[in-house]
């Protein structure tokens, strides 16, 4: 990540990975993590799961609303531990490589993980007006 180019609007990439997650970590630890300080900031988040072992694979995707705000999620998180199971992985940050909710939606709408368990899906999130960082419900 070059932050400065984000900051100065040179890098417009919304889509990211959320490296070196607990494997203990559900969805919503996680989200509920991100929303300490930047609830409302992003319209798509999903940590796959290895359905054998029942934990997350160690990664997650979000999707930014604006591409500054990895800016301040970058400093606020990024190099740090995590807050629970007193885990030695340190958060990390990466470029996805689908860009934008559009493209999110198209890859996990006909995907075999929506028709698991609500708790695993990828959640969405109103991206704008009144209901904005309100859970949406994903097209099919």
């Amino acid at each position: 990540l070059d932050l400065e180019k984000i900051d100065h609007g040179r890098d417009q990439r919304t889509t990211f990975m959320i490296r070196n997650i607990p494997n203990k970590y559900t969805q919503e630890m996680l989200r509920s993590w991100i929303d300490e300080s930047h609830k409302g900031t992003y319209d798509f988040l999903y940590l796959p799961i290895d359905f054998d072992n029942k934990c997350n694979i160690g990664y997650a995707f979000i999707n930014f609303l604006d591409p500054r705000t990895v800016v301040s999620f970058s400093k606020s998180h990024v190099g740090k531990s995590w807050s629970r199971f007193n885990s030695e992985k340190k958060c990390d940050l990466s470029y996805a490589r689908l860009q934008g909710k559009g493209s999110l939606i198209q890859r996990f709408r006909n995907s075999d993980i929506m028709h698991q368990d609500v708790s695993y899906q990828p959640l969405l999130f109103h991206s704008s007006g009144p209901c904005k960082g309100e859970p949406e419900p994903f097209p099919r």
